[in-house]
């Protein structure tokens, strides 16, 4: 049973949070490194690995949702934080982009609780090339001991890039069930945010896993190519295994849309995040 930090007494506050941050997959695979965070994050690009490309290798959505994770909000240093939107427009399909990186964020408004933000995911060897526009909003869903530090560990794990990779939704224990349905296990410290609940990682990436699959079912063919992203956190999810409900429908010009829902199976099968993905053709 993961804990949730907000229980965490305030003398042990910092180092049960480097212990947590340390531990989720998320970022540390992917490869995102955040300065905010941790001292040692000096280099703000993402490497494209082969794991992170479609069948026809144009980039995938999750890992630049990974990247880009929340613009404009409080960190786990100030706050504790908790995702509610996340918006992605993919404008290039990054098929000879070798490293990105996020720029040009902007804080569009910093409420009380809620926090609001864009900014653009480029080609980290070309800053006018913009791969992909982003859009968040975020809640703070709890307070923090004043003046937390960043921490000193090493932010990424160092995976050698390589075709025999294995795909993200493996690495993050996602599989497809005999039904044909996808889901997420249950929750452990490697796929919880520190507030106890399934990280936006794990999310963003089986849900694109169900939403390919689903739009070429659909399409006959997997030459997809992601166009955009939106998702919406709907609660907190807090125990699993997370089933993934969907649909596809199909567009003009080559599109499919696809709709889908995660539930938290043990805790009373409640809808946790729903999101939509937009494929076109290739």
């Amino acid at each position: 049973m993961v804990k949730d930090i907000r229980e965490t007494p305030e003398e042990q506050y910092w180092e049960e949070l480097r212990q947590r941050w340390g531990a989720l997959l998320s970022y540390r695979y992917i490869g995102a490194s955040f300065s905010s965070m941790n001292t040692t994050a000096v280099d703000p690009t993402v490497r494209i690995r082969h794991d992170m490309r479609n069948a026809v290798g144009g980039i995938m959505s999750a890992p630049l949702a990974i990247t880009c994770p929340a613009v404009g909000g409080r960190t786990d240093l100030e706050a504790v934080p908790n995702p509610v939107v996340h918006s992605l427009q993919v404008l290039d399909d990054a098929r000879d982009v070798a490293r990105i990186r996020v720029l040009r964020a902007q804080a569009l408004r910093k409420g009380q609780r809620m926090d609001y933000g864009r900014a653009q995911i480029v080609d980290a060897d070309d800053h006018e090339r913009v791969i992909a526009l982003v859009e968040t909003q975020g809640a703070a869903i709890g307070d923090v001991p004043p003046g937390l530090g960043r921490f000193d560990d090493e932010p990424v794990m160092q995976i050698e890039d390589s075709p025999d990779l294995p795909p993200l939704w493996q690495v993050f224990g996602a599989a497809r069930r005999a039904d044909g349905t996808w889901a997420l296990p249950e929750l452990t410290a490697e796929l919880a945010s520190p507030d106890a609940a399934l990280h936006l990682g794990p999310q963003h990436i089986v849900l694109e896993a169900a939403a390919t699959d689903l739009a070429s079912a659909h399409a006959g063919t997997d030459r997809l190519q992601v166009q955009s992203t939106h998702v919406m956190h709907l609660a907190r999810g807090k125990a699993g295994p997370f089933r993934v409900d969907g649909s596809a429908w199909g567009g003009t010009d080559g599109r499919v849309g696809v709709q889908l829902t995660i539930h938290d199976e043990n805790n009373g099968d409640r809808a946790v995040t729903a999101g939509a993905s937009v494929y076109r053709t290739v």
